[in-house]
Formats: structure tokens, C-alpha cells, sequence
């Protein structure tokens, strides 16, 4: 069989599972998910005027004003919980194709904006942080999506869906739960058997909505059915 052959067979057959729906536009967070992520809420004046915003965990102490792309702030507050009545909410905004985190404070219909840094670098170190080492050596790029790709061994002609061992069946399983708690997802596989050490080959990439990636839980879950595979 030639490559051209091989490459066509593998379109064919690799098999590609599909949770509908759209990349959530925002999610709403507790003041714990903030933390995580490693950013302090802080009331105090940003250009002069009372506020709400954000900086790197322990990096501001009370009563320090500090200029940062050429606004003046002052800390008067660092919080330890989120202000009365209001809640967090983040989502993903993307420009120049690069993908950004922008959390904001909301009360009713007023937003304050109190976080917009590069998605990628933030989701990185919060994997990280948690030790979610499948999710770090596996993410590929970071738009609205996370793509992760996982993949062992040389390829081959991928098996059918009635051919797969229980693990790869288990994996994609776990893939739907993930996927329903994400609000959205896509997976497509391609299993080729297993090699002279019986051990597995195949090939995985799996579409996740990078907001839903800044939730722990599903991180952890996430983390785990990548785990699934020898790697």
C-alpha cells in the first residue's frame, strides 16, 4: 500500500466522535478558581478611580501603588472572597489569532473587568500547578479550543469501533462524560493495534473549550482519560 493509499484509508476510518453544541461563550467561577489560576482580587484604584482588578498572587501588598502599561494603580484591598453580590465570570476572546482569558465581576447589568491575559500561558500554569502532566505534554494549540494530541507507535490501517480493545471503549466513554460536563467536544481516533511488545498504537486529538479547561474537575477528568493510553 502506498502513502497516498495509507493516508486515504486512515481519513476513511479513523473514527471521530462529536459532542454538538458550541464552545461556551463564558462559564461562571467561585473565588477558589481565581486563586488557582494564581491571580489575588484587589479593591483600590486603577487611574484614580475605585475599583476591582487583579495581580499575581503575593506579587501586591496593601497600600503599594505601582504603575503597569502606563496606569497607576493603588492596592487597598486584597480579597478573600469575592464582594457582596457580586460573581465571577470568564470567557475566551481571541485576537490576531491568539486566544485571551478576560474575567470580569458582575452585579446585575454592570461588568468590571478585572483580567485579560494570554489564555495559553495561564492554562499551562494551572495544569501545572495541579500536576495534570497529560493535559501539559499533550496540548498542542489554545484558541476557543484546546486541541490535545496523544500518539504512539507507527501508523497503520485504524481498526473499526467493533474491533477496539476495552481500554480505547472505556477512554471514549470517559470522553462523552468529559465532553457533556464541557458543554462541547470533538475526538477522533485512530487505533492501529498493538506492536511487537503487545503494547498500543494509535493515534488521538481531542477538541476541549479552553474556558471549561480553567474548571479543575474537568481538568482532572480530562487529565485522566488521556492517562488511559500508554504513552
Amino acid at each position: 500500500m502506498s502513502v497516498v493509499e495509507l493516508r486515504e484509508h486512515q481519513v476513511l476510518n479513523t473514527l471521530v466522535f462529536e459532542t454538538l453544541g458550541q464552545p461556551e461563550k463564558e462559564r461562571e467561577f467561585k473565588f477558589k478558581e481565581l486563586k488557582r489560576w494564581g491571580f489575588d482580587l484587589i479593591f483600590g484604584r486603577k487611574g484614580g478611580k475605585e475599583t476591582y482588578f487583579t495581580a499575581e498572587i503575593d506579587k501586591r501588598k496593601v497600600g503599594e501603588k505601582y504603575v503597569e502599561n502606563g496606569v497607576e494603580y493603588e492596592v487597598v484591598e486584597i480579597l478573600k472572597d469575592l464582594p457582596k453580590n457580586k460573581r465571577l465570570f470568564a470567557h475566551i476572546e481571541s485576537y490576531n489569532g491568539r486566544a485571551y482569558i478576560v474575567a470580569q465581576l458582575r452585579e446585575n447589568e454592570e461588568n468590571i473587568e478585572i483580567l485579560r491575559v494570554p489564555a495559553g500561558v495561564v492554562v499551562l500554569s494551572f495544569f501545572k500547578k495541579n500536576k495534570l502532566n497529560q493535559l501539559v505534554s499533550h496540548m498542542r494549540n489554545v484558541g476557543i479550543c484546546i486541541e490535545f494530541v496523544k500518539q504512539r507507535g507507527q501508523e497503520g490501517k485504524p481498526i473499526p469501533y467493533e474491533e477496539l480493545p476495552s481500554v480505547a471503549r472505556k477512554f471514549l466513554r470517559t470522553v462523552k462524560d468529559v465532553e457533556k460536563e464541557a458543554g462541547f467536544g470533538r475526538v477522533a481516533l485512530a487505533y492501529y493495534g498493538e506492536d511487537k511488545e503487545m503494547k498500543p498504537r494509535y493515534r488521538i486529538s481531542w477538541l476541549l473549550p479552553t474556558i471549561a479547561m480553567f474548571d479543575l474537575e474537568i481538568a482532572q477528568k480530562a487529565d485522566k482519560a488521556l492517562a488511559m493510553f500508554v504513552g
